[in-house]
C-alpha cells in the first residue's frame, strides 16, 4: 500500500469510528435554569434542528471577558443558519448582580444563565470559563472547546490562525465530519459547591490570610489589576483550583529568577511551605476559622507613594485609545519636559491612569539631540508593572539628567473585553546639586546590531559593559520583546573570576520586572557586564509573530530589543545607604 492509500485508509477508519461514536453517544439531557434575570430557559425549548452553542462563562476570567463579545459575534454570524447560542455561568463566586453587569458592560447579546451548584456543568463535565459546547440536532455533543486560538494563558496572537468553533458549526451545518471535535479549553477553572466539612487545622484565619496578604493582595484587590479580588475568605471561594493551579506552574506570584543565583530583596515567590499549607488547606475543605484570628489586613497607601511630586508628566496630551480586544502593539509617546537645565532626581514613580488595561510603563531619558532610536541613547528614568515600587533615593544621592533631554514612554497594553482610554503619567521629585553627594548612574549592556535567524528556537546575542571604577550594583531589569526566552547578567571580576548576577530562564515579555539585590554588590574598577539574552524565532513560540522572518533590533513588538539595565553608585557611598527604599 502507498503512502497515499494508507492516509485515505486512516482517514476512512477515523471517520468511520467516529461516525459509529456519535450514533452511540447518549443526547445531552434537557435541563432548566434561570437567566441572569431570572427568566427560565430549557434546552427543550430550542427547536429540535437547531444547532445549540452551550458557553460557560465566568465575570472575572480575564478570557472569558475577552470571549464574551467574541461569542456575541458568532452569534449574530450565524443567527440566520439556525445556530442558538446560550451561556452558562456555574461559578459559585458569581452572583446575579455581577452576571448582570458582565452581561451589560460586555454586551451579550445571548441568553446568561446562573447554574447554581454546577448542575450542567457536572452534566457536560464542562472545566473552565470559556468552554464551549456545540450540540447537533440530535442534542449530540459535535465538538468542545475553546472558541480560538488567538488567547492563552498570559499570551496574545496578532490574530486568529483557528477559528475552531466555527470551523466546527460550519461542518455541521454541512453534514460534514467535525475535523477538530475537541481542543483543550484555556482560561479559569469553573467555581464548583464543594460538597465537603470543612476540617482541619489549617484555616484561612490563621495561616492562609497571612500568605495571601504577603504574597497576593498587593495586585488582587479593588481598583488594581489583577482579575479577582483576595481581601476575604468570600473573595477566595470559587477561585481555589485556578490558585493551585498558578502556584503549581509558579505562574503566581510573578517571578522569574534563578533561585540558585543571587539574593532579591522583592522576591515573589511562595516558599515550599506555604505551598504545600495551600493545598492542604483546599484539599480540607477550606475551613474559613475563627474570625479572631485573622491578621491585620496590609494596608496601601492612596496616591503618590514616593514624596510629592514636584513634576506631573503625562504620556501625552490626550488619552489613547485601547480596544476592547487583539493585540496592541507597544505603544511610544515622545514627551519634551522643557528641561533648560540640568535636573537631579531623588524620587520618581509611573502611574498607570487605567490599571485594568496598562500592563507596563517603561519612561526612557533620551539624551540631548538624539531621538532615541539607539539603544545607547536612551536610559530607563522609572518603570510600572504589577508590583513594582516607586525610585525614592535617600539623602544625598540623585539620578543627574542633562538639560535638554526628552522622554520616551514604552507603554504596553492589554485588552479586556471593552473598549478603554488611558492617559498614563509619572512624577518626579528633584533637588540641588549642592545636596548632591553621590550619582545614581543608569547603564546598560546593550546590542543594537544582531539578527535572529528564522526558525531559530534558542538564538543567543550578548551585551557587554565595562565599569569605569569601584561601583555597586543595586539592581537589574532585563528588557526584550515578543521572542524573549531568557537573561543572565554575569560578571567578569578583573581577577578573571566569574559570577552569575541574575539568571532568568524563563522570561516573560508581559512582566517587565526589576530584580532589586538584598545587598549591593561591589563591582570593582574594570569588572565586565556581560548579558546573554536568548529568542525563539521559531513555531514553538506561540506568540511569534512570523517564525519565517529574520528578526532585528526595533521599536516594535514584532521587532526586538536587548537590553540589560541596571543602577550603581560609585562604591565611596556606605552600601546600606545605597539602595533604594
Amino acid at each position: 500500500m502507498n503512502r497515499s492509500s494508507f492516509a485515505s485508509a486512516v482517514t476512512i477508519i477515523l471517520v468511520t469510528a467516529f461516525s459509529i461514536a456519535s450514533a452511540n453517544a447518549q443526547p445531552v439531557a434537557d435541563f432548566t435554569l434561570p437567566n441572569h434575570r431570572g427568566a427560565e430557559w430549557s434546552l427543550s425549548d430550542v427547536a429540535g434542528d437547531k444547532l445549540v452553542v452551550i458557553a460557560f462563562l465566568g465575570t472575572e476570567c480575564p478570557l472569558a471577558k475577552l470571549y464574551g463579545p467574541r461569542l456575541t459575534e458568532l452569534q449574530q454570524e450565524y443567527s440566520d443558519k439556525g445556530v442558538v447560542f446560550v451561556g452558562v455561568n456555574s461559578n459559585t463566586q458569581d452572583s446575579l448582580a455581577e452576571i448582570t453587569g458582565y452581561v451589560t458592560k460586555l454586551k451579550i447579546g445571548f441568553p446568561m444563565l446562573k447554574d447554581a451548584g454546577n448542575r450542567v456543568a457536572d452534566l457536560l463535565a464542562a472545566e473552565r470559563t470559556p468552554e464551549v459546547f456545540l450540540l447537533d440536532g440530535q442534542r449530540n455533543i459535535r465538538y468542545r472547546g475553546r472558541i480560538d486560538d488567538q488567547y492563552l494563558v498570559g499570551l496574545s496572537r496578532d490574530q486568529v490562525k483557528r477559528r475552531d468553533l466555527a470551523i466546527a458549526i460550519d461542518e455541521v451545518l454541512a453534514n460534514a465530519t467535525v475535523s477538530v471535535p475537541k481542543t483543550e479549553p484555556i482560561g479559569c477553572h469553573i467555581g464548583r459547591v464543594r460538597n465537603m466539612e470543612p476540617h482541619g487545622e489549617i484555616t484561612y484565619s490563621n495561616q492562609i490570610a497571612r500568605i495571601f496578604n504577603n504574597h497576593c493582595v498587593e495586585c488582587h484587590r479593588a481598583g488594581e489589576v489583577a482579575p479577582f479580588e483576595m481581601t476575604s475568605y468570600e473573595d477566595i471561594v470559587g477561585w481555589e483550583d485556578t490558585i493551585l493551579e498558578v502556584i503549581a506552574d509558579n505562574r503566581m506570584p510573578p517571578w522569574f529568577a534563578n533561585p540558585h543565583h543571587g539574593s532579591f530583596k522583592n522576591d515573589a515567590r511562595l516558599s515550599d511551605d506555604e505551598k504545600t499549607l495551600i493545598r492542604t488547606w483546599v484539599k480540607n475543605g477550606m475551613p474559613q476559622g475563627d474570625a479572631a484570628e485573622l491578621p491585620d489586613p496590609p494596608q496601601f497607601v492612596k496616591g503618590w507613594r514616593m514624596p510629592e511630586p514636584d513634576q506631573v508628566i503625562k504620556i501625552r496630551d490626550t488619552a489613547f485609545n485601547i480596544p476592547a480586544e487583539g493585540v496592541v502593539d507597544y505603544q511610544y509617546f515622545a514627551v519634551d519636559p522643557q528641561w533648560d537645565e540640568d535636573k537631579y532626581v531623588v524620587a520618581a514613580e509611573a502611574r498607570p491612569d487605567n490599571v485594568a488595561v496598562v500592563h507596563h510603563i517603561i519612561a526612557y531619558v533620551i539624551a540631548p539631540g538624539t531621538d532615541g532610536s539607539e539603544g545607547q541613547d536612551r536610559r530607563m528614568l522609572v518603570g510600572y508593572a504589577p508590583g513594582a515600587i516607586p525610585h525614592v533615593l535617600d539623602d544625598g544621592m540623585a539620578m543627574h539628567v542633562p538639560a535638554g533631554s526628552t522622554l520616551i514612554f514604552e507603554m504596553h497594553y492589554t485588552p479586556n473585553g471593552t473598549e478603554q482610554t488611558d492617559l498614563s503619567y509619572i512624577g518626579l521629585k528633584f533637588t540641588d546639586k549642592k545636596n548632591v553627594t553621590t550619582l545614581l548612574h543608569v547603564d546598560a549592556a546593550i546590542n543594537t546590531k544582531f539578527e535572529i535567524p528564522p526558525q531559530a528556537e534558542h538564538h543567543l546575542v550578548t551585551a557587554t559593559h565595562r565599569i569605569p571604577r569601584d561601583q555597586l550594583l543595586l539592581d537589574m531589569t532585563p528588557h526584550m520583546h515578543l521572542r524573549g526566552k531568557s537573561f543572565r547578567y554575569e560578571a567578569v571580576f578583573p581577577d578573571g573570576t566569574e559570577e552569575v548576577l541574575l539568571d532568568v530562564p524563563n522570561y516573560d515579555f508581559n512582566w517587565q520586572l526589576s530584580y532589586l539585590l538584598s545587598e549591593p554588590r561591589l563591582l570593582p574598577k574594570g569588572t565586565v557586564i556581560k548579558c546573554t539574552a536568548g529568542y525563539d524565532n521559531s513555531v514553538r513560540n506561540l506568540v511569534n509573530p512570523n517564525p519565517n522572518e529574520a528578526v532585528h533590533w526595533g521599536d516594535q513588538s514584532w521587532e526586538e530589543m536587548m537590553l540589560g539595565f541596571f543602577n550603581v553608585v560609585d562604591a565611596k557611598v556606605d552600601a546600606k545607604q545605597s539602595s533604594f527604599k
